[in-house]
């Protein structure tokens, strides 16, 4: 059975920073692609970041660029998230995911149309707030 379990998230100030990690079990990230998502009740789910395991290309929502970084270690089966200069627009639920790499063209596809039928965590609230 394949679970993903996120941590890390919290209350922070804004220009804070956190760190989301995800563990996962169950399968191996090997030819996957992995994201962190999020969403804020009332509105469109956005793929903030994702990064392809097949061959490490990465992608970024325009709004995170330079802020945030999406790091994967095999080792431990677990995907990260560093999030730096947080601003109250970044209040949200995040959510770890993956899906086979093979459903995709590429990375960018995965984060923005990610399938129902992949994998998904049960998410963690970030606070960002004075």
């Amino acid at each position: 059975q394949v679970q993903l379990v996120e941590s890390g998230g919290g209350l922070v100030q804004p220009g804070g920073s956190l760190r989301l990690s995800c563990a996962i079990s169950g399968i191996a990230l090997d030819y996957h692609a992995i994201g962190w998502f999020r969403q804020v009740p009332g509105k469109e789910r956005e793929g903030v970041s994702c990064i392809s395991n097949s061959d490490g290309f990465t992608f970024y929502a325009d709004s995170v660029k330079g802020r945030f970084t999406i790091s994967v270690d095999n080792a431990k089966n677990a995907v990260y998230l560093q999030m730096n200069s947080l601003k109250p627009e970044d209040t949200a639920i995040y959510y770890c995911a993956l899906d086979h790499m093979s459903e995709y063209y590429s990375v960018t596809g995965y984060c923005y149309s990610p399938r129902a039928a992949g994998y998904w965590g049960q998410g963690t609230q970030v606070t960002v707030s004075s």
